[in-house]
């Protein structure tokens, strides 16, 4: 794999000299955390790393030692620094990439001076020469961290030319890729944009990952088959918000048409979209998610709450009854569609009525999973402001509280799937048994399919039938049935 082709969205600059290829391989290993866009970003950087000499180990005793740090909330903070630190303790040279970097860099590097370095995005492009200044002992000034809404022009019209400008993760391809596998799973994690242009009071996200930009459709071809040809079998599409892909390339409707040109990508078998905003999703495209043979029906909905209140201070939009019947929209076409949601509980003002409504609301929605987070002031945030701040402890009771009905409720909807055939992407084989996940499960956060019956003659990645026999929580249990 190579650089960088012309035109692409990363800045173009001029940069010392590569190391030679004569000279000895310096092996680097790379941790990653938090979201899959982040999974991206780091088999990004690999391919970057991996075609400019560096050797990539998994081994602590790498010379230098990479953590893409997550920045999203107090809990991903912590266990980003807590990373950073035991890879000190293990002797390589440790440096920190990732949004916590991004976000606070300079505060970071004065808080944490085990890391050799704290780089930002727009390092991202020379990650090679940077942990070459690393292992040879040269300063690099921690990163300076700034609002990276103000980096692309405000006009989404603007941005693809603008973009070509400023350092994106994760949006790095041309003619020979820029990427490198990390594992051999047979999901591949794809990007389609990047940024957000959403104003939610609670989120930091768009001020370190800055405004959405789409990207190419035909590098997200290139990507897929790329992945398709490296083992993978199902794509899931990755982004701040899915459902705003193409306004910045002036096609509100490009996400329908590129979900039919993946679905006919050889190798790929399902297709299946994440982080997609209620308010955005319009009809032709719930249509094409729930109808399309290869794109899974799986609607991955950021509701965050359901009472009116709530939802204006959040500035966001919906109710209960507008949810409920985009749920109705989508189970009309797809009966058996998976669902899933994450919601905020201890919002600034909010009231038993409120939490009340939020009960009222998963309850009618039958989601197969449901996140459930206690509300915590980001830095920088419009809600950090709000005065109706609830304390600590009734913000975890209120946790506590929905999230029991929560698990009761998903419990519930998994037991409403006893007897459906059900068709399993298979992921982990051991002897005597197969692991996988159904259409409605996506990787890592909606549960598994523990198999029953004889596991012979099946391969990871293979596509079974199975008719649900039971369940744990969102697990469920299933009889293979006999290939026709």
């Amino acid at each position: 794999m190579a650089g960088a082709r012309t035109g692409s969205l990363w800045p173009v600059s001029e940069s010392p000299q590569r190391p030679s290829t004569d000279a000895p391989r310096r092996s680097v290993s790379l941790v990653t955390l938090g979201c899959a866009r982040n999974e991206v970003d780091s088999e990004e950087l690999a391919g970057t790393l991996s075609a400019r000499g560096w050797s990539l180990t998994e081994s602590d005793e790498a010379d230098v030692v990479v953590v893409n740090t997550c920045g999203f909330i107090d809990s991903a903070k912590k266990d980003s620094i807590d990373t950073l630190l035991a890879a000190a303790e293990g002797g390589s040279k440790v440096v920190a990439v990732g949004c916590l970097a991004e976000r606070y860099g300079d505060q970071l590097s004065a808080a944490l001076p085990e890391a050799d370095a704290i780089l930002g995005f727009d390092s991202y492009p020379s990650i090679d020469l940077r942990l070459a200044d690393v292992l040879e002992g040269r300063t690099i000034p921690a990163h300076q961290p700034t609002d990276r809404r103000t980096l692309l022009p405000i006009s989404p019209a603007k941005r693809p030319a603008a973009v070509a400008e400023v350092a994106v993760p994760g949006h790095r391809w041309g003619p020979t890729g820029a990427r490198k596998r990390l594992d051999d799973s047979p999901v591949g994690y794809l990007k389609l944009a990047s940024g957000c242009d959403r104003r939610c009071t609670f989120c930091a996200i768009p001020s370190f990952r800055g405004a959405f930009v789409s990207r190419e459709p035909a590098d997200i071809l290139g990507e897929a088959r790329w992945l398709a040809e490296n083992g993978v079998r199902e794509l899931v599409l990755v982004s701040e918000n899915s459902t705003s892909y193409g306004k910045d390339l002036g096609d509100l409707r490009a996400l329908e048409t590129l979900l039919g040109q993946l679905t006919a990508v050889d190798g790929i078998e399902w297709v299946r979209v994440s982080y997609l905003q209620p308010a955005e999703l319009r009809p032709s495209l719930l249509q094409v998610i729930a109808a399309t043979p290869g794109v899974v029906p799986y609607f991955d909905l950021s509701f965050q709450h359901a009472s009116t209140s709530v939802l204006r201070r959040m500035k966001r939009f919906g109710s209960t009854e507008s949810f409920v019947a985009l749920l109705d929209q989508a189970r009309a076409i797809a009966p058996t569609a998976g669902a899933r949601s994450n919601v905020i509980v201890g919002f600034p003002g909010e009231t038993e009525a409120d939490l009340e409504e939020l009960e009222r609301f998963l309850t009618l929605a039958r989601l197969d999973v449901v996140g459930v987070f206690g509300y915590s002031d980001e830095e920088g945030t419009e809600a950090e402001t709000f005065a109706g701040k609830l304390d600590s402890d009734e913000i975890s009771a209120r946790v506590q509280r929905v999230s029991a009905l929560a698990d009761e409720l998903v419990n519930q909807r998994a037991e409403d799937r006893l007897g459906e055939s059900v068709t399993v992407l298979i992921e982990q084989l051991e002897p005597g048994q197969a692991t996988g996940r159904a259409a409605h499960q996506a990787p890592e956060t909606d549960g598994s399919v523990i198999l029953t019956g004889s596991s012979s003659g099946l391969s990871r990645g293979d596509l079974v039938t199975a008719v649900v026999t039971g369940n744990e929580g969102a697990d469920l249990i299933a009889e293979l049935r006999p290939a026709r």
